[in-house]
């Protein structure tokens, strides 16, 4: 080897010295999560959290993205790509962040999405997450792949204002027996997933040969699938999902129930008009995270083409990349009713059950409060398209 330069050294020493910087920073950032005394800010402090205490492979499942998740990654990064354009001296002393979403009051435009398996991220699971969407007065989207059954969620937040995502089965029979159980036990709506007539091809858990643990089941089906010894996909024989689903399934739906029917999975302006021609009673602008189609618009992309559409005729909502109180308020400026968040509710129940998800979403509610105010914005009715700019880079 020949003799190193004085440029040579240099270039040596701050490569040594930024990797030594990026180490040491990663380093205090473990040892401060791992202590349970230490404040968590922010959502991606949560996240860090989640990753060096949830299980590891093969982990939870609704962490992962499709393919190569660019989907999942872009519904983060299409919110740094939206400005804002703040108004001063608009007198903001007192701001208000109430809603209604299907004519019920809630304190704050961000509910809980769908989210599967919440008893792999804390002991009792969506019972935690239902107490803790009760206590902060919000909506609770509870997943038909929840580890607790819809009469244990009802049974631990008695009083909470909850919605049942749906699926459609081959059986439709198994679908009709759960709209007739949610509607025995006080959920307000039927939130219907369209986007997976299959299963997206999530790398990380065919990788991982991701199965629930013998502890845990989908607890909506107990006692339904004993007989069976064929192959699984969380927690349910495979192919159970009905592919055939179609816009006249949508008949058949508003047959079987008089609650209201909101379609999740809309991304176009094409099926937000046949939506509102089918009668449901609300859209929620979804990506199913990155999960599904990888190569499809990220949500807030996808949201204002849509309410251009449906032009106040039914309530649009998304979910998908929400992070910061600034992405909620860059969506309701946008015309998103409510925001609903997934992963990061499972991050606070690793963090601590139903005080971490109440950590969440009050973190998130404060961070929007102060966005409004930062804004000009004394109440939601005051968020409008004219806050947004989109970024040129």
């Amino acid at each position: 080897m020949g003799p190193v330069s004085h440029i040579d050294q240099i270039l040596c020493y701050r490569v040594n010295q930024e990797e030594f910087c990026r180490v040491a920073s990663w380093s205090l950032c473990r040892t401060s999560l791992c202590d349970p005394e230490m404040s968590l800010v922010c959502l991606s402090d949560f996240e860090m959290y989640a990753k060096e205490h949830l299980p590891k492979p093969p982990g939870i499942t609704t962490l992962a993205g499709a393919d190569e998740c660019c989907t999942r990654d872009d519904n983060l990064m299409a919110y740094k790509r939206i400005r804002l354009r703040p108004r001063m001296l608009r007198d903001v002393s007192v701001t208000d962040t109430r809603t209604t979403i299907q004519g019920t009051e809630i304190s704050f435009p961000i509910g809980i999405a769908p989210t599967a398996f919440h008893c792999m991220a804390w002991h009792d699971g969506e019972m935690s997450t239902a107490r803790a969407a009760e206590a902060m007065n919000t909506c609770y989207v509870a997943s038909t792949y929840a580890t607790c059954s819809v009469e244990e969620i009802s049974a631990a937040a008695p009083n909470g204002f909850r919605w049942f995502q749906l699926y459609v089965y081959r059986n439709r029979k198994l679908s009709e027996q759960l709209i007739h159980r949610v509607e025995a036990h006080g959920y307000k709506a039927i939130v219907l997933t369209v986007d997976v007539p299959y299963t997206g091809k999530r790398r990380n858990d065919i990788r991982n040969n991701f199965k629930l643990p013998p502890h845990l089941k989908v607890k909506n089906f107990d006692g339904i699938f004993e007989e069976f010894n064929g192959a699984e996909v969380y927690g349910v024989p495979a192919n159970s999902l009905d592919p055939s689903i179609s816009w006249k399934d949508i008949y058949w739906l508003r047959s079987l129930t008089r609650l209201p029917i909101i379609i999740k999975g809309i991304l176009t302006k094409e099926d937000a008009e046949l939506a509102v021609e089918h009668g449901v009673q609300g859209i929620i602008v979804s990506n199913h995270g990155g999960r599904q189609l990888d190569g499809g618009p990220a949500t807030i992309d996808a949201l204002s083409e849509i309410v251009e559409t449906v032009q106040g005729r039914i309530e649009v909502y998304l979910d998908g990349g929400i992070r910061t109180g600034s992405d909620v308020l860059k969506a309701l400026a946008l015309g998103a009713k409510c925001v609903f968040i997934g992963r990061p509710v499972v991050w606070g129940l690793a963090f601590k059950g139903e005080e971490g998800v109440k950590d969440i979403l009050q973190i998130l509610n404060d961070e929007f409060r102060l966005s409004m105010a930062l804004s000009g914005c004394r109440n939601i009715s005051e968020i409008n398209r004219n806050l947004i700019q989109f970024s040129k880079l």
